[in-house]
């Protein structure tokens, strides 16, 4: 932890929190995991975390590791870290958890994962909740993600809880998609039916030393070979480890750097990192527009108009949801000329 840190922990805006954003980006552990909870919670001062850190994101390699629960996927992400570590790496962990459904909070609660060869290691980890996202990534976990970035993490890695949703919030949110599977996770069909093949970039089939562990192995490599691809595209690998002996763990390692390099050479890792900040950005207009039009519109007088229009079937919910819209547009745009061309004379007087 940096030293000279005197901040207030009760005060979360200002002063005290430019200190926070300033110690992150120093690499202070304490400050990042303060500014981290800051962002899940949406507590106000989240968009100024987010806009101050942004310039310093950006540069950090960012894997997905997705599968069905017990598939080892948090020992194996253990022994992964081990080994970026060993290279030097700075890392950065965000384990997914499910929702609680008394608290909204992680189920597992604001846990560590780590082993106890964990010590002495470059690494943050940290525990998020999956949030209304049931089964997929939690809406802040990109945020952390960044805030992570900015302390300076050079490798990022994002679990995430079960399978479903996940698989495919995770294929949009990351650089390489690790899928860890086991002898026990089903049949191929239904992993076909779940669309693995269409995300995974490598696959890790996990308690090798299992009964059934080379059988899904060599199912999973025919399919793959099955499958019509471009020449040149790449082919995901299909990996054998038991993580909790440390097997197999450096094949998986140096497969995500294979990966890496591909979508380098290929300029496929920016086009991918690009296709990504356009769908945050559809989102975020979304999020916005939803503050603005809906959140504002419960507390008018109209809506209670509105709806009473509606139940008594004077007009359609679709064409009433588009009066409503354009309305509510037009009143602001209308309302910001009028601002603006008020200061312009007031500009004009001076």
């Amino acid at each position: 932890m940096s030293g000279g840190l005197a901040i207030s922990p009760d005060r979360d805006r200002g002063p005290d929190l430019a200190a926070w954003i300033d110690a992150c980006l120093r690499g202070d552990k304490r400050a990042t995991a303060r500014l981290i909870s800051m962002v899940e919670r949406r507590d106000p001062g989240a968009s100024i975390i987010l806009e101050r850190i942004y310039p310093h994101t950006g540069k950090a390699y960012t894997i997905g590791i997705t599968g069905p629960p017990g598939a080892g996927k948090s020992t194996l992400v253990d022994r992964l870290v081990n080994e970026f570590c060993k290279d030097r790496f700075s890392v950065g962990v965000i384990a997914v958890d499910p929702t609680s459904p008394f608290s909204g909070g992680a189920l597992l609660g604001d846990r560590v994962r780590m082993t106890p060869g964990s010590r002495g290691r470059d690494c943050f980890f940290r525990s998020m909740s999956a949030g209304d996202a049931v089964g997929g990534l939690g809406p802040a976990t990109q945020d952390a993600a960044r805030v992570l970035e900015a302390n300076g993490r050079q490798i990022v890695l994002i679990e995430t809880v079960g399978v479903g949703q996940s698989e495919l919030d995770v294929a949009q949110a990351t650089d390489t998609v690790l899928v860890v599977l086991t002898p026990e996770s089903g049949d191929t069909v239904q992993m076909m039916k779940a669309g693995l093949l269409e995300i995974a970039d490598i696959f890790a089939v996990n308690k090798a030393d299992r009964l059934g562990a080379d059988s899904l192995a060599l199912a999973l490599a025919g399919m793959l070979d099955r499958k019509p691809r471009a020449a040149g595209a790449w082919r995901p690998p299909v990996c054998t480890t038991s993580a909790s002996l440390g097997n197999g763990t450096r094949t998986v390692y140096d497969s995500i750097w294979r990966h890496h390099h591909h979508l380098r050479d290929t300029g496929e890792l920016e086009q991918r990192r690009r296709s990504r900040l356009e769908k945050e950005l559809r989102r975020k207009v979304e999020e916005e527009l939803k503050r603005v039009l809906w959140d504002e519109l419960v507390q008018t007088e109209k809506m209670s108009a509105w709806v009473e229009a509606v139940r008594k079937r004077e007009v359609d919910p679709q064409r009433m949801a588009r009066r409503i819209v354009t309305e509510r547009l037009e009143a602001k745009i209308h309302r910001r000329t009028r601002m603006t061309r008020t200061k312009k004379e007031d500009h004009a007087g001076d």
